[in-house]
C-alpha cells in the first residue's frame, strides 16, 4: 500500500475535515521540540482533535514530528548513550499520553549549524544511534510503532556550493552528513523534502519542486536526482517517500522578462514564500495579469506576469509525480502542509490517483 502522509500543524488538528482525515494514511504533527535533552510538545487542546480524527479514520497513524527549521537540541541529545536514552524515553512518554503511533525525526541538519542549531562532527554517527535507540524504545512499548525521518535536499546542495565541493556530485552528498544505508535499518520510511529546491538561497527564478531538470532552469536540483541520490546511498526504494509542496515560491523584479517567460532569469529578490495553493487559486492563477505556463521537461507549472515569477504545484504536476513514484516502486507521497489546501482539491486528487 502506498502511503499518503500529510504534515498538520498542532493548531489545525481540531479543524480537519472528515473527508481529508479519511484520505490520509499518516498524519505528521508539526512540531514537537527538544528542551534540556527531552522531547516536549505544546499540545494545548490537541487531545480533542486526536480523538475526533481517530473516530473518522481508525486505521490512520498519528505521528509526532520532532524538530523543524531552527529546532535545536538534537546534536546535544544524541552525543551520549544517556542522552539518547533520555530523548527516547521522553518521546515515548508523549506517545503514551496522547495515544500516538510513532515519532518522526526532523533534524535540520546533522553535521551543520546552517539553521542556527548546534552541530558536531559526531552527528553523522550519532544520528543513526539516536534512531536505533528510538526504535528499540518504541518497539518495546508496542509492535508496529513508526520511526521515520524527513530529509532536506536543497540545504545539502547549498552546503556543497558554499564549500566549493560541487564536483563530488549531488548524488553522493548525502554521505557527508548521514549514513542513510545504516540509518534506514531503523526507519519505516524516509520522507524526501523534494521542494524548496530553488528559492530562499537564489536570486534566480526557477522551479522549487521540479520532477526533472529542464534546460530553462539554471539549477539542476530536482525530484529525480534526489530519489536516485538516496537510493544510491542505500535507502531501499520502497522506503522512500516523495515530498510535494502545497505552497509556492515567488521572485519579484524579474529582469529580461521577455525571455523564457521569466524562467531562469535574475530577480531582485530571492524566492521567498509566495502563498499557499488556496491563495493562488483565489487571487493569482489566471488573474491580475498572471499567465500559467507548463514546463514540459520539468513537468511543473509556474506563473508569470512580466515582473513576478511564481513556482507552485497543481493537480497536473501531482499526477505526473504520482505516476513516477508508482513506476519507481516508492513507498508513497508526503505533503507540506495541510492548511495550505483549504478546499481539499490537492489532497482529494492525490487520494483518487494513489
Amino acid at each position: 500500500m502506498k502511503r499518503i502522509i500529510g504534515y498538520v500543524n498542532t493548531a489545525d488538528l481540531n479543524h480537519m475535515r472528515e473527508e481529508d482525515v479519511r484520505a490520509l494514511t499518516v498524519i505528521n504533527i508539526a512540531f514537537g521540540l527538544i528542551r534540556d535533552g527531552e522531547v516536549v510538545w505544546d499540545a494545548k487542546d490537541a487531545r480533542d482533535g486526536i480523538v475526533s480524527i481517530r473516530k473518522s479514520n481508525p486505521e490512520l497513524k498519528i505521528v509526532l514530528s520532532v524538530g523543524g527549521w531552527g529546532a535545536d537540541g538534537f546534536s546535544q541529545a544524541a552525543r551520549t548513550k544517556e542522552g539518547r536514552e533520555r530523548f527516547a524515553a521522553s518521546a515515548l512518554a508523549i506517545v503514551k499520553e496522547y495515544g500516538l503511533d510513532g515519532i518522526d525525526i526532523d533534524w535540520e541538519y546533522p553535521g551543520t549549524s546552517l539553521a542556527g542549531i548546534a552541530s558536531d562532527r559526531s552527528d553523522k554517527e550519532n544520528y543513526t544511534l539516536l534512531l536505533a535507540e528510538l526504535r528499540k524504545t518504541l518497539d518495546a512499548y508496542r509492535e508496529g510503532m513508526l520511526v521515520t525521518t524527513i530529509k532536506d535536499i536543497i540545504v545539502i546542495q547549498f552546503i556543497l556550493q558554499a564549500g566549493n565541493i560541487m564536483s563530488i556530485g549531488f548524488e553522493k552528498a548525502y554521505a557527508l552528513q548521514t549514513d542513510m544505508k545504516e540509518a534506514s535499518r531503523y526507519l519505516d520510511y524516509v520522507q524526501l523534502m523534494t521542494y524548496d529546491l530553488q528559492g530562499g538561497f537564489q536570486k534566480v527564478t526557477g522551479h522549487h519542486a521540479a520532477l526533472y531538470h529542464s534546460e530553462g532552469n539554471l539549477f539542476d536540483a530536482c525530484v529525480e536526482k534526489a530519489v536516485n541520490g538516496f537510493a544510491n546511498a542505500g535507502v531501499p526504494m520502497e522506503k522512500l517517500i516523495l515530498g510535494v509542496p502545497f505552497y509556492s515560491r515567488k521572485w519579484d523584479g524579474v529582469k529580461g522578462a521577455g525571455c523564457r517567460n521569466g524562467l531562469g532569469m535574475e530577480a531582485e529578490t530571492v524566492g521567498g514564500y509566495g502563498g499557499d495553493y488556496g491563495e493562488l487559486k483565489e487571487s493569482w492563477i489566471g488573474k491580475r495579469g498572471f499567465i500559467r505556463y507548463w514546463d514540459e521537461q520539468a513537468k511543473v507549472p509556474y506563473l508569470f506576469d512580466g515582473e513576478t515569477f511564481i513556482s507552485y504545484e497543481d493537480c497536473e504536476s501531482l499526477g505526473v509525480k504520482i505516476a513516477y513514484l508508482k513506476e519507481k516502486g516508492m513507498g508513497g507521497i508526503m505533503f507540506w502542509e495541510y492548511k495550505c489546501d483549504p478546499s481539499g482539491e490537492l489532497l482529494s486528487f492525490i487520494k483518487k490517483n494513489m
